[in-house]
C-alpha cells in the first residue's frame, strides 16, 4: 500500500482536499469499467486514482452548482 501525503496530493492541485475529492470521483468511474479493464493492475482503485492525481495525468475542471430557481 502507497501512502499520499497531504503535500504531495496539494502539488498538482488547488488544494489537497479537492485533489482528494477529484481522485475519488476518479475511482468511482474505473469502478464503472468492466473488471477486465482493470484486473490487470493489482493495485486498489483508490491507489490508482490518487497516483494519477499525483502525477498530474488528471485534468479536470470546476463546475458551479445550478441552484433550481425559485418559484
Amino acid at each position: 500500500m502507497r501512502v499520499f501525503t497531504p503535500d504531495e496530493i496539494a502539488e498538482n492541485n488547488q488544494s489537497k482536499y479537492l485533489g482528494v475529492l477529484v481522485a475519488a470521483r476518479y475511482a468511482r468511474e474505473l469502478n464503472q469499467l468492466p473488471r477486465e479493464a482493470h484486473l490487470s493492475d493489482q493495485k486498489k482503485l483508490s491507489t490508482r486514482a490518487l497516483e494519477a492525481i499525483t502525477s498530474g495525468q488528471i485534468e479536470y475542471r470546476l463546475v458551479k452548482r445550478r441552484r433550481p430557481e425559485a418559484e
